[in-house]
């Protein structure tokens, strides 16, 4: 499975909007092509939009100096138009941000166009790379977490099809089952409207052996209160200095559930996901979506936000590259970015 690729002054990528029937790539040669794809998500989840959009930037720059245009405005600007095409996922500002400074930095140093492209090739690579490798780390502190024969709840996709690696919340069930045999199995919530979770974390688990089972998001409750799962991990878009937590909508209802049944809710995410800035959840963007995804009657206002918050006190942990990220958050998100800054680019 490849959700992204290179592909001569392109990039390929596969279309998520067609999962799970169909197989289908597309070749991505402009800013506007690539923002599109962003935007109606045949390329999303946090991780892989910032992915898309740097390696879209870089294939766009090349053809750029074939016509003999670019310049660091055209970079600034096709970075402005890439960055507002999803406001809540923060990876996507932190991977144009690292295009951003290479152009400056390349351009400072009297580079020609030739040299910049190749420069924001390299660093699109480098964003790339560092996500996977964070992605991986994320799999084995993860699986430490995940006890042999238990049922794994997660919410919308957060697995290689969301990523451009391993996953986030997947990787660790990855690492679990394929390399530790622990025998685990997986709950998906249909994930409303666009069911993320039935169509393509069921097809991504599926494609691997991983047993999963999908359910309607409703659904969660009454299997809890059975006792049918042993814990909750999800993906998330942006993270708060304090912890509190954006994901796909229906996960923070699905944390109060945890939480009410005494069931460990985790979230799993890169470094790169984490908005210092951002002091609490109330100030994290909320991208709201068209009417045209929901199936209502005629007449009928919409109300479509495609993320919710989950307050920090209602995770138990925050699995990342850099370690399990214990309560009290707050402290523990500072201690991991004073550590890790440099290696990640984050300031």
């Amino acid at each position: 499975m490849h959700p992204i690729a290179w592909s001569d002054r392109e990039v390929r990528i596969l279309d998520q909007t067609r999962l799970p029937h169909e197989e289908i790539y597309l070749n991505i040669a402009t800013i506007d092509e690539m923002a599109e794809a962003i935007r109606m998500l045949r390329v999303r989840g946090a991780p892989l939009i910032g992915i898309s959009a740097a390696m879209g930037l870089a294939a766009a720059a090349e053809r750029e100096v074939e016509n003999g245009d670019l310049t660091a405005t055209w970079v600034y600007g096709a970075a402005d138009v890439l960055e507002g095409t999803r406001p809540t996922a923060v990876n996507l500002r932190w991977a144009l941000e690292r295009m951003r400074r290479v152009t400056a930095e390349e351009t400072a140093s009297g580079k020609c166009a030739r040299e910049v492209s190749e420069a924001l090739h390299a660093e699109a690579q480098r964003v790339w790379d560092i996500e996977a490798g964070m992605c991986r780390s994320i799999g084995e502190y993860g699986s430490q977490l995940i006890q042999p024969g238990f049922t794994i709840l997660t919410h919308c996709n957060a697995g290689k099809l969301a990523t451009g690696g391993l996953g986030t919340a997947l990787a660790p069930i990855y690492v679990a089952f394929q390399e530790e045999e622990k025998g685990i199995d997986v709950i998906a919530d249909e994930t409303r409207p666009l069911r993320q979770g039935a169509r393509l974390t069921a097809w991504e688990l599926a494609e691997a052996g991983i047993p999963v089972r999908v359910i309607a998001d409703g659904a969660a409750a009454s299997l809890m209160a059975a006792g049918e799962i042993d814990m909750v991990i999800t993906g998330a878009d942006r993270i708060a200095a304090n912890g509190d937590t954006a994901n796909k909508i229906g996960t923070y209802a699905v944390a109060l559930l945890a939480n009410a049944h005494g069931i460990p809710f985790f979230i799993a995410a890169p470094r790169s996901t984490i908005d210092p800035a951002l002091a609490t959840g109330d100030l994290i963007p909320i991208e709201y979506r068209g009417p045209e995804e929901l199936d209502v009657a005629e007449g009928a206002e919409v109300v479509n936000p495609a993320f919710d918050v989950t307050p920090a006190e209602l995770i138990s942990a925050i699995v990342t590259d850099g370690g399990v990220l214990q309560q009290p958050l707050p402290k523990s998100i500072e201690r991991l970015l004073a550590q890790t800054a440099e290696t990640t680019g984050m300031t």
